[in-house]
């Protein structure tokens, strides 16, 4: 596995889901932006490097060694991607929040609260359809805040099951600031400026040493380099990092019986918010890992689709668990070493799956301890 720091030299345009270009229109970048971006600007420079023939790889008829063909890939697969930082020389993760994580505001100051499943009262009704609600106690209301991030520190707490502290917050501001930039529409027959089209695209330009942090498989990469990074090709450099695994004691999740799923990175599940393998009264059963889900955090769907570039076509727009959604298991039967495996592998059947897509970096998740 190879770790690098992405960095990017120029303003990025990190296009969602959303159409923009119509007059008036709003383009809006997505941060974090899919892993699949991450894997598409490596995977060209992989192509450019080695001198591959771009027209055979698409047709199928001149695979690349790690890569494999547009149809059928090879061993490269992205198997973590996010934001990160640079500190005292080292390279630092930034997580958004869980969606069992709640930051309030208060009189007092700020807070971190944590989701809990509880099993709902008798009298309570309610169309939730798995054995616990997941419920925020709180003693004293407090209005919820947006636009801040986790650090290392923070992300290491929380997935050893402890509350992080308002110390390992990052604010948005200061990560990125927004770059807004006026586009002019074209006339499609003069190829021209085309009166009355003006929209606007919005830009992120990262504070200094701000950037992504992504693991590779399947490949070497070179110490350091030069990708095309988001829309229009922006420029972002990249260097090897030391591989800072950040994971907790399976063993201890073995014992309790119990643990959280907490997803990284979009998951594209075919029955929507429910993990592969989950029956709809919540058992559990994947490559050897079996429970009971009783409970789950799992904030608005999105929408994940993007460009074919290698088809020249949009890619199927396909609904997805946002990243940071939490799952919680009981009854867990399972070895450290099958979670391990399960953990490698991401929330994808044995069979079946979207190659595709798999190794662009969706489904990917992390254990936690509950």
């Amino acid at each position: 596995m190879t770790t690098c720091f992405i960095e990017p030299v120029d303003v990025l345009y990190l296009r969602g889901n959303k159409l923009f270009g119509d007059p008036g229109s709003y383009g809006e970048s997505q941060i974090p932006p899919w892993p699949s971006v991450a894997a598409g600007a490596i995977r060209s420079m992989l192509l450019a490097r080695d001198g591959g023939d771009f027209d055979g790889f698409v047709r199928g008829e001149n695979p690349h060694p790690a890569l494999g063909t547009a149809e059928k890939p090879g061993r490269f697969r992205i198997t973590d991607f996010g934001l990160a930082r640079r500190v005292n020389g080292k390279v630092e993760r930034i997580v958004s929040l869980p969606a069992d994580l709640v930051l309030s505001e208060s009189p007092e100051g700020k807070s971190l609260s944590r989701i809990r499943p509880q099993a709902p009262h008798p009298a309570v009704r309610s169309s939730f359809p798995l054995e616990k609600l997941p419920v925020l106690a709180q003693r004293k209301r407090g209005k919820p805040l947006t636009g801040y991030w986790l650090n290392e520190a923070g992300w290491r707490r929380y997935l050893a099951g402890e509350t992080p502290v308002v110390e390992d917050l990052l604010a948005s501001v200061d990560l990125w600031v927004s770059d807004e930039r006026v586009g002019v529409g074209l006339d499609p027959a003069s190829r021209r400026a085309d009166d009355g089209k003006l929209f606007t695209a919005q830009g992120v330009a990262f504070r200094n040493g701000v950037g992504f942090r992504v693991e590779v498989e399947g490949v070497e990469l070179p110490g350091r380099g030069m990708l095309r990074f988001g829309g229009d090709g922006r420029g972002a450099s990249f260097q090897r990092a030391e591989d800072r695994p950040v994971t907790i004691e399976l063993e201890a999740l073995c014992q309790a019986g119990r643990g959280r799923i907490v997803l990284t990175s979009p998951g594209l599940f075919e029955h929507g918010w429910r993990l592969p393998g989950m029956a709809e009264d919540g058992r559990f059963e994947l490559a050897g890992v079996k429970g009971r889900v009783v409970a789950a955090a799992v904030s608005r769907a999105e929408v994940v689709s993007g460009w074919d570039l290698a088809r020249w076509r949009p890619k199927p727009a396909r609904r997805a668990a946002p990243t940071g959604s939490v799952y919680w298991l009981e009854d867990l039967q399972a070895t450290p070493e099958t979670l391990r495996k399960l953990a490698d592998h991401g929330l994808w059947p044995e069979r079946g799956y979207d190659a595709q897509r798999r190794v662009e970096g969706f489904n990917r998740f992390v254990w936690g301890i509950w």
